[in-house]
């Protein structure tokens, strides 16, 4: 519990326990020159699609220097652990201090790695490293038209309830990976999406505890100038747009009466038409289904609720499935904190943070909802890309 309140994308548990995450911090620090050693194992049998493989980016403990970047290939059926380490051994302190997204964009990988103010920048086919983008305190990553787009929390680490630091979206030229332009939104912005020629940016206000912020900020993709802020819900993280143009927001909520929730907010109309009622921790689109997993922790239990694994037609705006996993493997994972689907098989990817300072462990299963296989990851395995057909839309 104590990883989780420091955990980055649960800031704000970290936030009213400052002293906790100290703790947990102190007793997760590594030696810079201690170095995670690669390793391939089998887990499954060989398939061949046009998804050739997928990356895990394992956030590690803030303060730590301990994010790593694993890969699952298809083909092989193979699991390879730390692969970054072993394409780069002369990095000096690898990936980094707490990775927070990960995207393909034509033939690079980025991964954005939060406390390191960096986005690391790698070839997608071997994970050479070619380049790094400085942005302070940067959080997740969104492509457009030649540009990767990048939110920033923008000041430091610092729990204040007047903080008076707004964060940005970076505006990164992919050919010279440079930033261009920024533009100024709303507290710690996190998670965005790109629909109908407008960036939509998902403010939490996360170090302002209890003074959360509530707004989505709206960019124009041509001006890229700020042109509105919509409220929504407290401590938003997630932002993601369906093929309709409704926008599926995640809040996270307060950890005492408000619970997390999704909200359908409706571009073309221009309000929230529905509130789903839906604890969400992770989402993950595919076509017209969103996967959603939870576990809410609460100050007023101490502890975290049940986990839950939904799926919502977001054309019908149901909850459709209270339990995607089926042959009983969710009552083994501890920390739900990742969710994928594989666009082309459908089978589910669902990652367990377990204790938050020790290695996780990533769940494959079908989309019959049987578990396929499992394997060892790195520490607090969060987000997926996949390499191959689709690997740009997220």
């Amino acid at each position: 519990m104590k990883q989780s309140i420091i955990h980055n994308r649960r800031l704000a548990r970290w936030a009213v326990a400052v002293a906790a995450a100290l703790l947990a911090t102190l007793t997760a620090c590594r030696d810079d020159d201690v170095v995670f050693i690669p390793e391939t194992v089998p887990v499954s049998q060989p398939e061949y699609t046009s998804v050739s493989g997928f990356y895990l980016l394992n956030e590690g403990n803030m303060g730590s220097n301990k994010s790593t970047l694993d890969y699952y290939d298809y083909a092989t059926g193979r699991y390879t652990r730390n692969i970054y380490a072993n394409a780069n051994p002369t990095v000096p302190k690898e990936m980094g201090d707490v990775g927070n997204d990960a995207g393909i964009y034509g033939s690079r990988l980025y991964c954005v790695i939060n406390c390191s103010n960096k986005v690391e920048v790698m070839d997608r086919d071997n994970c050479r490293r070619i380049g790094q983008i400085n942005i302070p305190n940067c959080r997740f990553i969104k492509f457009y038209g030649g540009y990767a787009y990048v939110t920033s929390y923008a000041g430091p680490v610092v729990i204040d309830p007047n903080y008076k630091q707004r964060g940005y979206v970076a505006k990164v030229d992919t050919a010279t990976l440079e930033v261009v332009d920024t533009c100024v939104v709303g507290f710690q912005p996190d998670q965005l999406d790109i629909a109908g020629g407008k960036i939509y940016v998902a403010n939490s206000g996360g170090y302002m505890v209890p003074n959360y912020e509530n707004t989505l900020s709206v960019i124009d993709l041509a001006t890229f100038k700020e042109e509105a802020r919509i409220p929504i819900a407290i401590n938003l993280l997630g932002v993601v747009a369906d093929r309709r143009g409704v926008l599926w927001v995640t809040s996270r909520g307060d950890y005492y009466s408000n619970p997390s929730d999704i909200y359908a907010y409706d571009t073309r109309k221009g309000r929230i038409v529905k509130r789903m009622d839906c604890r969400a921790s992770s989402c993950w689109m595919d076509g017209d289904s969103l996967y959603v997993d939870s576990s809410d922790w609460s100050y007023v239990t101490g502890g975290n609720a049940k986990p839950r694994y939904q799926i919502i037609n977001t054309l019908t705006m149901q909850v459709v499935d209270t339990c995607f996993i089926k042959d009983g493997t969710d009552g083994k994972i501890e920390k739900p904190y990742g969710v994928a689907v594989n666009p082309i098989t459908k089978d589910i990817m669902v990652t367990d943070a377990k204790d938050y300072v020790s290695p996780g462990r990533l769940y494959c299963f079908g989309p019959d909802g049987q578990m396929k296989w499992n394997v060892r990851t790195g520490d607090i395995p969060a987000h997926f890309v996949f390499l191959g057909r689709n690997e740009n839309e997220h």
